[in-house]
């Protein structure tokens, strides 16, 4: 079996810098699902990307910020730990906000990992070509960066010329995944991160946070799948607008998330959506323990 290059690249920055939109351009796939809303990650994704002479792996994680209950505190874990076993960090910023704590935090916290790491200065169609240089010479003076690469995640500006660097810096090897594999997860993690991502669209205030699913049961039919799927939420408030009025949200939601999934399944599928309260659930340890993690088994 012939070598290539092979290795894992972390994903790190704060919440909202784009590190979901990179990772499925990278991909070539949808399999992170993404929002304007803040935090939308909430676990490590793995995607892999290969191509003839390279097999990259890249870790996503979620945004490190600071934390108001135990799945806030479990979203940094997960991040902080993507040192583990990685080759080179990407650490994913904004440069349409300005600098700030939790920049300096994040910074701090990558100074410590003692890996190469490459500044990924992401969003650059939003600023001038001046306002960039004068931000890759104040970045260069808080840390001696191995690179800096500004890019679009959005416009897709750049990314080649990162994935070409990314490749100098990782070691001949054997690849660990088939070339057709494009993420490590289960199905289901998958299917309930799609149906996720519409209620972050459809639903605004406090919703996007409040909100959980389960896939309880995925059943196979000869002619398609029958998924349920639990919805989790806080109050019976927020359980009223994911209904919405006369079911229509819901609906809505169902219909979205049956294209998507059916695009990763292909294959056509009856979804069946349900709402119930679980009062103060991101605080409760062995909830959080439940959501994601729990293989589901199909039933033939």
């Amino acid at each position: 079996m012939s070598k290539m290059k092979v290795g894992y690249v972390g994903i790190i920055g704060r919440p909202n810098v784009g590190k979901s939109t990179l990772l499925n351009y990278l991909i070539g796939e949808k399999i992170a699902i993404t929002s304007e809303k803040p935090q939308t990650t909430r676990s490590q994704i793995l995607g892999i990307k290969t191509t003839e002479k390279a097999q990259i792996i890249f870790i996503d994680t979620p945004g490190i910020h600071k934390p108001k209950h135990e799945l806030g505190s479990f979203m940094n874990k997960e991040a902080k730990s993507v040192a583990s076993g990685v080759d080179l960090l990407y650490l994913i910023v904004d440069v349409s906000q300005p600098f700030g704590v939790g920049d300096n935090y994040v910074l701090e916290l990558v100074k410590r990992y003692k890996l190469p790491v490459f500044l990924i200065l992401n969003k650059i169609d939003l600023i001038t070509k001046d306002e960039l240089i004068k931000l890759i010479d104040d970045y260069s003076k808080r840390y001696d960066f191995d690179e800096i690469i500004p890019i679009s995640a959005f416009n897709h500006t750049n990314i080649n010329r990162l994935i070409d660097v990314t490749k100098d810096y990782l070691e001949d090897g054997i690849k660990y995944y088939p070339d057709d594999q494009v993420v490590d997860y289960p199905e289901q993690f998958i299917i309930s991160e799609l149906i996720r991502e519409k209620i972050l669209f459809y639903t605004e205030e406090e919703i996007p946070h409040s909100v959980a699913v389960v896939i309880e049961k995925v059943i196979r039919k000869k002619s398609n799948f029958v998924i349920y799927a639990l919805i989790l939420v806080e109050r019976d408030s927020q359980k009223g607008i994911i209904i919405g009025k006369q079911g229509r949200m819901i609906k809505q939601i169902g219909i979205d998330a049956r294209k998507d999934i059916e695009g990763i399944l292909g294959e056509k599928i009856f979804l069946e959506l349900f709402v119930r309260v679980e009062k103060d659930w991101r605080n409760k340890k062995s909830k959080l323990k439940q959501l994601g993690y729990i293989p589901i088994e199909i039933e033939e």
